[in-house]
C-alpha cells in the first residue's frame, strides 16, 4: 500500500474490501462494536491469492474461521446473526465454480429467513484472455452469465464488481441492505478473479471509522388508528408473537401490550422464547405444529394482531386455524408481510408501532372470559406436554429427550434444532426458561443446518456469555448430510452440546408418506434400495474421530446422567440415542396442513387418505 497523495491511497479492490469492511461498526446498547463479527473462508485458486491476501493483514479485526464444507458456512453465518439479532453479520468467502455453488442452499436459508450475511465469491476473468478457465460454467449465448447468477433469486442485494471503484458505492449498498429491517438479507458480490488483484486510488474517506444504527420505521398513523378501532371493537383478540419481535427489541413492550389489556399470546415457530412458559398469558405456540390451546383460541378470535410473522402456513394451518371472519392486524416493517391476506397492514418497526398502539388504546379491556377459558386451555396442554416428555411406559422419542434437557439445562443455554421431525416436537414440547434462547431453524426447514447452525452460534454466543451452552438437537438424517463442524468447533474451541436422535432415516417424511395412506418407501433405511441388511450408524465411533467426547445411551435416564457430563466437559459432546421412528411423536396439536395428494390412485389407502385431506380444506381461509 503506497499513497499517491494526502486524500487518496492506492489498494487492490480486495484490500480495500476488507479495510472498508473493517472500519465499520455499530452502536448495541450504548456499546460500539464491529459490524462484522469476521468471516468463514474456504480458499481456492478464485479467492486465495488476492482476498486471502487481504484478509491475513486483517485477521486482528476480522477473524477467519476455515470451514469443512460451503454450504455449512452459511448456515454457521446465519446462525450468528440469527443468535445476534441481526444487528451484526459475519461474511462467508468462496472460490469460483463449486465453492461458491455449494453457497446457494445457505444463501436461501438467509433469504427465507430475513438474515444478513455478506457473500464474497470469486468470478471468472472480467478480461475473458483465458477463457474458458478452471471451474467455468460457459453458455454459448451469453458469455456474462454464470455460476453467480443463480444467486439473484436468493440474494437481497447482488453486484457483480467489474472495476475497483465500484465498491465505493456497491459495498456500502450491500452494508445498508443486510442492515434494513425490510429488507434484510444476503448480499453478494461476484469478485472476478482479475479484479481482485486491480489497484484503484481510492478516497481516504472511504475508510473512516462508520457508526451504524438500525433505523425504527414509525408506522402511518393512520394505519395506527385503524388498528386500535378494530382492537376497541375485539371481543375475542390474541395476538400472535413472531421472530421480529426480538429482531425488533420489542419483547418487553409486546409483554407490556399483552398484560395492560389481558390479551392472550401464541408464539409461532421463529417467535418461541417471546415469553417465558410460565407467563400466565402465554398461550403457547400456534399452528400445524402448535399446541391445542393456542389452536383452539386462534379458531374463535375474532382480532388477530399479528407482530412480526410472515404468517407462514405452519403458522397459520394453511390458513386454516383462523375463523373466516376474524380480522387480522398486521404490525411488520415490510409491506410484503403486513398486508397479507386481507391483513389491516400496520408497516413499521414492531416496537414503536406496539408503543403507538398501546397508547391509543388505553381504557379497553379483553372481557375476562375470552382470557380465563386461553389460560385454561393452556394449562390442559400444559398437562399434556408434561406427561409427553415423560419417560414412563412408552419406547423413546424426540419428546423424552427435549424434556430431558429443558429439565437439566441453564436457562440462558441456546437450543437449536432445524429440519426433520424435531421442529415440530422442539416447538411444542420445549418450555422456554429465558427470552430469546430458541433457534429452531423452519423458514427454509434446512437439514444439516443443526450442527452448523450451532457452531455459528456458539462464536456468537462465546463473544456474550461464553459460560453458556449451544445445545443441538439433531436426527440422523440431518447428521448425515453435514456433521463436519463438530471437528470445526473442536478446533476452534467452541464447545457444543449434541444430541443425536436416531430413529433409523427421514422417518418424520415416512410418518407423513404413511399419513397420506403410501406404504413406507425410500425414507427409512430399511425402506430403501439397499443391497444389505439395515444397520445403525456408529455416531459416537464417527464423532470421536472428528475429536469431540461421544457416548451413546439406551433411554432417557441414561441420557440425562449423559448430559450432566456433558455440562462439566470443556469441549464438544455428543450424546447419541434411538427413538422410535413410529411411535413415539407427539400426538396432539397439529392443525391441518396443505399438501399436494394425488388426485386418483390404484390404491384405496391413497384415495382414502386424498378424501380426508381435502376435507380439512372447508376451514381453509381465502386470500392473496
Amino acid at each position: 500500500m503506497m499513497p499517491i497523495q494526502d486524500k487518496t491511497i492506492r489498494l487492490t479492490l480486495a484490500q480495500a474490501l476488507i479495510r472498508h469492511l473493517a472500519n465499520q461498526y455499530i452502536e448495541i446498547d450504548g456499546e460500539l462494536v464491529r459490524l462484522c463479527g469476521g468471516g468463514f473462508a474456504i480458499f481456492g485458486h478464485g479467492n486465495v491469492t488476492c482476498l486471502g491476501e487481504a484478509l491475513y493483514n486483517h485477521q486482528a479485526e476480522l477473524p477467519v474461521y476455515r470451514g469443512q464444507n460451503e454450504q455449512s458456512m452459511g448456515f454457521a453465518a446465519a446462525a450468528y446473526a440469527k443468535q445476534k439479532l441481526r444487528q451484526r453479520f459475519m461474511f462467508c468467502t468462496a472460490s469460483a465454480g463449486p465453492g461458491t455453488s455449494n453457497l446457494l442452499t445457505s444463501a436461501a436459508l438467509a433469504h427465507a429467513n430475513r438474515l444478513p450475511m455478506l457473500l464474497l465469491c470469486g468470478d471468472t476473468f472480467l478480461t475473458r484472455l483465458p477463457d474458458p478457465v478452471l471451474q467455468q460454467m460457459e453458455h454459448f449465448g451469453d458469455p456474462t452469465l454464470g455460476v453467480n447468477d443463480a444467486f439473484k433469486a436468493v440474494s437481497r442485494y447482488w453486484d457483480r464488481i467489474t472495476h475497483p471503484a465500484q465498491i465505493i458505492q456497491s459495498l456500502p449498498n450491500a452494508i445498508s441492505t443486510m442492515l434494513d429491517p425490510a429488507d434484510c438479507g444476503p448480499a453478494f458480490l461476484a469478485l472476478p478473479q482479475d479484479v481482485q488483484g486491480w489497484t484503484f486510488d481510492y478516497p481516504l474517506e472511504f475508510f473512516e471509522k462508520k457508526i451504524h444504527r438500525i433505523r425504527r420505521a414509525p408506522a402511518d398513523p393512520l394505519e395506527i388508528s385503524a388498528a386500535v378501532d378494530l382492537l376497541k371493537a375485539a371481543k375475542r383478540p390474541i395476538i400472535i408473537a413472531g421472530g421480529g419481535v426480538q429482531y425488533s427489541a420489542a419483547v418487553n413492550q409486546l409483554t407490556e401490550f399483552a398484560e395492560a389489556f389481558e390479551i392472550p399470546v401464541v408464539e409461532t415457530i421463529a417467535g418461541r422464547a417471546n415469553l417465558l412458559n410460565d407467563h400466565p398469558l402465554n398461550i403457547g405456540p400456534i399452528g400445524v405444529t402448535g399446541s391445542d390451546s393456542a389452536n383452539a383460541i386462534a379458531a374463535k378470535a375474532d382480532v388477530i394482531l399479528a407482530v412480526g410473522t410472515r404468517l407462514q402456513d405452519f403458522t397459520t394451518g394453511s390458513w386454516t386455524v383462523f375463523d373466516q371472519q376474524a380480522q387480522i392486524i398486521s404490525i411488520n416493517v415490510a409491506r410484503h408481510d403486513a398486508q397479507k391476506h386481507r391483513s389491516q397492514p400496520v408497516v413499521g418497526d414492531a416496537k414503536v408501532s406496539l408503543q403507538a398502539v398501546h397508547k391509543q388504546l388505553n381504557g379497553y379491556k379483553t372481557p375476562d372470559g375470552w382470557t380465563k377459558l386461553a389460560q385454561q386451555l393452556r394449562q390442559t396442554w400444559n398437562a399434556y406436554i408434561a406427561d409427553n416428555v415423560s419417560a414412563k411406559n412408552r419406547p423413546n422419542s424426540y419428546a423424552q429427550a427435549i424434556g430431558v434437557v429443558n429439565e437439566l439445562c441453564d436457562k440462558r443455554d441456546r437450543i437449536v434444532a432445524a429440519a426433520g421431525g424435531l421442529p415440530a416436537e422442539v416447538t411444542a414440547n420445549w418450555r422456554t426458561l429465558d427470552i430469546g434462547t430458541v433457534d429452531v431453524e423452519f423458514g427454509y426447514s434446512c437439514m444439516g443446518y443443526e450442527i452448523a447452525g450451532g457452531w455459528g452460534a456458539k462464536i456468537a454466543q462465546s463473544e456474550t456469555e461464553p459460560d453458556q451452552d449451544t445445545i443441538i438437537f439433531t436426527g440422523d438424517g440431518s447428521y448425515m448430510m453435514m456433521n463436519s463442524d463438530i471437528y470445526s468447533s473442536v478446533l476452534t474451541g467452541q464447545k457444543l452440546i449434541i444430541l443425536v436422535l436416531d430413529n433409523g432415516g427421514f422417518a418424520v417424511i415416512n410418518k407423513l408418506q404413511n399419513g397420506t395412506g403410501q406404504p413406507s418407501f425410500n425414507n427409512l433405511i430399511a425402506d430403501c434400495n439397499i443391497k444389505t441388511e439395515p444397520f445403525a450408524v456408529d455416531f459416537e465411533a464417527h464423532a470421536r474421530s472428528m475429536g469431540a467426547i461421544a457416548e451413546t445411551v439406551a433411554n432417557p435416564a441414561e441420557l440425562a446422567e449423559a448430559f450432566k457430563r456433558a455440562k462439566l466437559a470443556t469441549k464438544t459432546y455428543v450424546i447419541c440415542m434411538q427413538v422410535d421412528p413410529y411411535d413415539g411423536w407427539t400426538q396432539q396439536g397439529h392443525a391441518w396442513w396443505e399438501v399436494g395428494t394425488p388426485h386418483i390412485s390404484q390404491s384405496e389407502d391413497v384415495t382414502a387418505a386424498h378424501k380426508d385431506t381435502e376435507a380439512g380444506r372447508k376451514a381453509q381461509r381465502r386470500g392473496v
